[in-house]
Formats: structure tokens, sequence, C-alpha cells
């Protein structure tokens, strides 16, 4: 016999009203009631339809998640802690990886709204700016995810990307390192903190040049080639900020193929702080982003815009951290052409 929204009341020792609130994750109530219900629903294996609830109007509980890249342990790791702290407030996550690829930025986004998910979470660039404003315009909630909301009226959750290239390029500075190169994405988390380098040259009294950015994609096979373009240039300099672990790790291994020695030739910044940090040798430096803190809001934000007619615009900046590993030593080479 199949088991309806009566039993599970009845068993759960609820109103059919409470049990109908926790489907449809509406109204207060205590989470210990919440994880009753949910509890006596999976006993019992009731599982409400998710797509008769959405042709009603009604909602489907489930989240869509926009990355660019999920091999990129940020983006994985953040996914994770997105899913985790969705189940915990009762709803599914469908994530698709985009490539920052805007053909598949249009095609999952039109999948995503056939699927009548609840709510966006969006990482991904979107070269097409006008995918977001027509997404806006259906008044189904989105909160941008370590990109800036622009002029779209939405909240947008992301680390200051300013600070943490400032306090980098400081750390590398304080080293006597003077000549540093930062390689960084056409992204504008980049974009920010590359001017948080430049704004700690000139704090140091230091003189920027343009030329001291690298532009790659996100990858530890592009780390490597941009060592390898420095070298054939033989303007390798003494320290490497990279805006994310995975180019910092090919830095890393493109120098050891070279038989250039970290640190003591070369100092190497990452940006992230992914697993891969510490299980590289030597252990990477790198500036933290707080993945759990800001996968854990972005969901209670989207869920909080699903729940309220007006949904929140606001900016959420966290603070990053610098984790100064084995990769960044002092400049032994100040008067050589290394420097």
């Amino acid at each position: 016999m199949k088991v309806t929204i009566y039993d599970v009341a009845k068993k759960a020792g609820v109103s059919i009203a409470t049990v109908s609130k926790v489907i449809n994750n509406t109204g207060n109530m205590r989470d210990s009631t919440r994880t009753k219900v949910m509890k006596v629903m999976e006993e019992l294996n009731y599982y409400p339809s998710v797509m008769a609830s959405a042709l009603t109007g009604k909602r489907t509980q489930t989240l869509g998640l926009l990355v660019p890249d999920i091999s990129n342990p940020f983006f994985s790791e953040m996914a994770r802690t997105i899913e985790d702290r969705a189940h915990e407030r009762g709803l599914s996550v469908i994530m698709c990886s985009t490539d920052e690829d805007e053909d598949k930025e249009k095609k999952y986004l039109e999948l995503l709204r056939r699927k009548q998910v609840d709510g966006f979470i969006i990482a991904s660039s979107f070269h097409d700016k006008k995918l977001l404003q027509d997404l806006k315009s259906t008044q189904i909630p989105m909160v941008m995810l370590t990109q800036d909301a622009g002029s779209l009226g939405v909240t947008s959750v992301s680390v200051d990307d300013f600070t943490g290239g400032y306090d980098a390029t400081s750390h590398l500075l304080s080293l006597g390192h003077q000549k540093i190169v930062i390689i960084a994405e056409e992204r504008l988390s980049s974009k920010m903190r590359i001017y948080g380098f430049q704004e700690a040259y000139e704090t140091h009294g230091y003189e920027y040049h343009s030329d001291m950015v690298l532009r790659t994609t996100a990858s530890i096979a592009n780390g490597k080639k941009c060592l390898e373009q420095m070298l054939n240039r033989d303007e390798l300099p003494s320290a490497i900020f990279a805006c994310n672990d995975l180019i910092a790790i090919g830095v890393i291994q493109g120098a050891r193929e070279n038989g250039i020695r970290i640190p003591e030739d070369l100092s190497i910044v990452g940006f992230d702080n992914t697993i891969l940090a510490t299980t590289t040798v030597p252990s990477l430096t790198t500036v933290a982003q707080p993945i759990n803190e800001m996968g854990r809001k972005v969901v209670d934000v989207i869920v909080d815009n699903i729940n309220n007619e007006e949904p929140t615009t606001e900016r959420i900046l966290f603070k990053p951290t610098l984790m100064v590993r084995n990769t960044s030593a002092r400049n032994q080479y100040v008067n050589k052409k290394m420097v």
C-alpha cells in the first residue's frame, strides 16, 4: 500500500499541516520537530511527487547550482558543503559544471528551469549577462557565489578578493621579493586580487607594472605552461602569486622538472586553500577562503529568499586568511639577476 502524508503525520505525532510545512520547507517550527518528521518520512520511504508539486505551483525542494569547473577542488569542496547544508534544510541540489562555456551556461540554465528548481546558486561567470537578467525577470530566487551581482539586484556571497591579493603580495614583499609575477584568470575574483596585488606594491613603496600579470585559466597544466613561458623569456622572478591553488601546484611541478628549488630559488603563494594545498610537496602557502562558511551561508540565503516575497539584495564578503606553509621563504638573490 502506498504511504501517504496521513501515515507520516500519524507516526510522527504531528498534524498534516506540519508535515506539509516540512515538505515545502515553509513556516516556523522547532528543529527537533522538523528532524522527527524527516526521519519518519525516511523510515516509511515516503517521497512526495516533486514534479506534481511543480505543476501545481508548489515547490520542488530542489536548488540549481552552476559551477565553472567541478574538477577544480575549490568548487568540488564548495559543492559538497552546499549539498550537505541543503540536505539539512530539506532540499536537494542539481549541479551543473559549465566550463564557463556560453553554450553550456545557456543549456544548463534552461535545463534547470525545466526541472522547476526553487532557486539558483550561480558560481559560473556567464559571459552573456542577458541570460541572468532574463532569469531574474522570472522572479525565481538566485544568489551569486564568488561572483559580483553587478546590477542584477540579488545577493552575492564571496570572499574579500582584494584583501586576499593584498595579503599574499605583502607577505612576499616582506620576505624581500621585489619582482613578483601574478598569474590570474579572466574572472572578476582574479581582477580584484590583481587590484590587491597592485595596492600592496604601492603601499610598500614599489612600482607596479602591468607586465607583472600573466593570464591563464585554472589548471595544473596551465600553471606549468606559465612557468615555462617565463623560463623561455629568461624572466623568472623570485616569487609567484597564483590566483588559485591549481595554478600554483602547476608552477611547483614545473619548477621541480626544471631543477628550480621551492622555496630556495622561487617562492610561491596560491589562493583557495583546497585539500591540495596540504598534500603537495612542499606544502603550499596560500590564501584560505572559508569554503564551509561560504557554502552554508549561500544555502541559507537562497532558502530565505525562497521563503520571502522580497528577496535580499546584499553583498556578503568573507574574510580571507593567509596560511603560511613551506613554499614561501626569504629571497636569497636580491643582488642577483633573479630578484
